[in-house]
């Protein structure tokens, strides 16, 4: 099956980056099918659940990908791209406090988070987890999620004994509205 379907992008010329073309365009084309595909069965009464288990994930992940939530205070759709370069900004922030830089991170907050986690309990918070599970080691790549006003952030984090998840959600105008070192990696 995935030769017949490879011989449709294929070119006898071996040029390479045209096929990965084709190729990139017909699997556009899939993912389009896809949408459109569960978009109908929505509108057809079928259950997050029945579409997440014909796409082998869970109801929310389905719900993620392919749902059109309305926002609850305005009845009009939330907006559900999430934040651009979030990804390097929790990398940043997570660096940050991998090398004691709390002043960094704490200008990073929005004011409800500047009124409820000073510098001083940052370090502190941070020097738990170092005591627990030893030095930090590395980042992952982070899972990037919208959610109503927020962009969250989760990222996994490699210490010398153990492994947890930076989750920070962010404000549209890139502050924290929230940040947690979570237990074990997402997955």
């Amino acid at each position: 099956m995935e030769a017949f379907l490879a011989a449709r992008v294929l070119t006898k010329d071996d040029d390479w980056a045209d096929s990965i073309g084709r190729a990139v365009s017909m699997q556009a084309a899939a993912d389009d099918v896809v949408r459109a595909v569960v978009q109908e069965a929505r509108q057809n009464g079928a259950t997050w659940q029945v579409i997440g288990d014909a796409l082998g994930v869970s109801r929310q992940a389905a719900f993620q990908r392919y749902g059109k939530p309305i926002d609850p205070r305005t009845g009009e759709p939330m907006n559900t791209t999430p934040l651009s370069g979030v990804a390097e900004l929790a990398a940043s922030t997570i660096e940050d406090l991998a090398s004691g830089q709390w002043t960094r991170v704490t200008e990073q907050f929005d004011p409800t988070m500047r009124d409820a986690l000073s510098e001083d309990a940052l370090a502190a918070a941070w020097a738990q987890i170092v005591g627990l599970s030893g030095a930090f080691e590395g980042l992952g790549e982070p899972e990037v999620t919208r959610a109503g006003d927020v962009t969250i952030t989760n990222t996994p984090l490699s210490f010398e004994a153990g492994d947890y998840t930076a989750r920070i959600a962010f404000r549209d105008d890139r502050t924290i509205a929230g940040l947690h070192i979570l237990e074990g990696q997402m997955s």
